[in-house]
């Protein structure tokens, strides 16, 4: 197999790599080693968020594995977000001037003048999401992102944004993997020309936890493993985890698999010499168990 070169459109001069770099939960002083690794593989999309703490780090791998690599800031796809504050943990909801701030924040730590997405991580400000979202067109308007939008957002959050007259988001970043596809949101977000992009991806194959010290939010039903997964990867000749991704992007949806080891990173991203065929794509389409894993956007804490 080769490394996966396909990109998606998220606007008319804006297309986002299949495959990127997730970077969650990796340690700061993990995260710049792992970004140039990547680069070095052939990846060509990282993302990021203030609230890992690991922009700065996102940053100085980015510049030194293109420096590595001969290539420029514009062959490199990055994505960072706004923690948009919430209430619930105490915290203080970022305003219109507070959300263009924090951007130039994330600017200032990754060491660059724009960044290719900027995404609202959460809809956890409430009556305040709709002052960010204006602050996150100005954002675009004013070239420091290419393009922007949300993360986590509901059919609800994304109505209000519409029922407002406002510009919809070029793209909702959610959890989305065989046991939790959303149909109902992706149909809407498709009317729409909203471009889901994928987290979570193997979740299936993970302990996947919220947050370090947390429980996994997985039923002992679903640490099992599941041998249909087992079975089609054999079929193929991949492993499990490209099975999953191969999934995701044979959906449309760019997939953000994270990994330190290169070997992993090398097998994430290839992923060109296959294609799930339609008998397996309707078997995973009957494999839908609900909301998430990760996030549950039917949770009511999250959709006041």
């Amino acid at each position: 197999m080769a490394p996966l070169q396909k990109t998606f459109p998220l606007t008319a001069d804006v297309q986002i790599p299949a495959v990127g770099l997730g970077t969650y939960l990796i340690a700061p002083d993990q995260t710049a080693e792992a970004v140039r690794t990547a680069i070095s593989i052939g990846y060509r999309h990282v993302d990021t968020a203030s609230v890992y703490q690991n922009e700065e780090a996102v940053g100085a791998g980015m510049h030194a594995g293109l420096r590595d690599a001969g290539l420029r800031r514009e062959d490199m796809f990055v994505t960072t977000k706004l923690w948009p504050g919430a209430r619930e943990f105490g915290e203080e909801i970022k305003s219109y001037e507070e959300t263009i701030a924090e951007c130039d924040a994330s600017l200032t730590r990754l060491g660059l003048k724009d960044v290719d997405l900027y995404l609202i991580h959460s809809p956890h400000a409430g009556a305040g999401r709709l002052d960010q979202w204006r602050a996150m067109l100005e954002i675009k308007r004013s070239g420091k992102a290419r393009s922007v939008g949300v993360s986590n957002f509901s059919r609800k959050h994304l109505e209000e944004i519409e029922a407002a007259g406002l510009t919809m988001p070029d793209v909702n970043q959610i959890e989305l993997h065989p046991w939790s596809q959303k149909p109902d949101l992706i149909a809407y977000m498709r009317e729409r020309n909203i471009t889901p992009i994928a987290y979570s991806s193997l979740a299936p194959l993970s302990t996947w936890r919220i947050e370090p010290g947390q429980d996994s939010a997985k039923t002992d039903a679903m640490r099992e493993p599941d041998a249909v997964f087992q079975t089609m990867a054999a079929k193929y000749g991949v492993s499990e985890a490209q099975l999953l991704l191969r999934w995701g992007i044979q959906n449309g949806y760019a997939v953000l698999p994270k990994s330190l080891n290169p070997e992993r990173m090398r097998q994430n991203l290839d992923l060109d010499g296959f294609r799930i065929d339609d008998a397996d794509m309707a078997t995973i389409r009957d494999m839908d168990r609900g909301d998430g894993l990760a996030w549950s956007i039917g949770d009511p804490a999250h959709v006041a």
